[in-house]
């Protein structure tokens, strides 16, 4: 008898028109509610906020002028070698003593530097135009170093004059002694070829090297100078290595990029 009054009520009242409707479970609002919440933060946080981004590269310690490529100007054999790796020579030094058809001659520097590479030995046959030696400019033992950085061509304009760079030195481990600190001084916008980079650095392998992916710009660095180490360099810790650095030291260089808004990235 109860079931038969359950159907005739269902029969009066089909759609139960009389009866509140509920649209949703409290749970249900809880949820929505948070995921509104969250969605209208990422819009705010995509709109106003930044994300820090860096990119690595290869980099080379030197002094600020970089080097040359010494080439004799004459053809001969080399009667004696009037020079040492690692000396330092003011402008017009001799070099190398050729014997030439037309008597003795003496390959000079062109410009002050500190002879990093010799190719020349006593005895040797020489041509016009060969490279004899590499000379870093660099004129006084307190001439302080640099590093430049060899950054793909298409992150160089998100490189910013000031940005923050972490140097990982090849010859000091990072684990003990942290990375060398130091500050974007220049940016080249112009890409560097090979031959550029060889004449820069004085070695014609580095040039190779830098550019087998294509031409990178060169990215100058200012190392952050400090009295507590014995480098004479700031570092990530707080003694960094017990010695000095020198220059055509290779390292890599971490640049921190200019910061972008999340939105960016969505926009054409």
């Amino acid at each position: 008898m109860q079931f038969r009054q359950q159907a005739l009520a269902k029969l009066q009242s089909p759609e139960e028109l009389d009866l509140p409707v509920r649209f949703a479970r409290p749970q249900g609002w809880l949820v929505l509610s948070v995921t509104v919440a969250v969605m209208a933060a990422a819009s705010v946080w995509a709109v106003t906020g930044s994300v820090a981004s860096t990119v690595s590269a290869p980099a080379v310690l030197t002094h600020g002028e970089g080097s040359y490529i010494l080439q004799s100007p004459a053809a001969g054999q080399v009667l004696a070698v009037l020079a040492k790796e690692g000396e330092r020579l003011p402008a017009g030094s001799p070099v190398l003593k050729v014997r030439t058809a037309e008597g003795d001659a003496v390959v000079r520097t062109v410009a002050a530097g500190r002879i990093t590479a010799l190719a020349a030995t006593i005895g040797q046959i020489i041509s016009t135009g060969a490279n004899v030696a590499a000379v870093e400019k660099v004129a006084g033992a307190d001439d302080p170093l640099y590093a430049t950085v060899y950054v793909p061509a298409e992150n160089a304009a998100s490189v910013a004059s000031g940005a923050a760079v972490d140097l990982t030195v090849q010859t000091v481990p990072a684990q003990e002694f942290g990375v060398l600190r130091g500050h974007v001084k220049s940016v080249d916008r112009a890409a560097q070829s090979a031959q550029a980079i060889a004449a820069f650095l004085g070695d014609s392998q580095l040039g190779e090297q830098f550019t087998k992916d294509g031409r990178p710009v060169a990215v100058l660095v200012r190392l952050d100078r400090s009295s507590a180490t014995k480098s004479g360099y700031a570092w990530s810790s707080a003694d960094g290595p017990p010695y000095a650095l020198t220059s055509m030291t290779m390292a890599t260089g971490s640049i921190r990029l200019a910061d972008q808004r999340p939105v960016d990235w969505l926009l054409p």
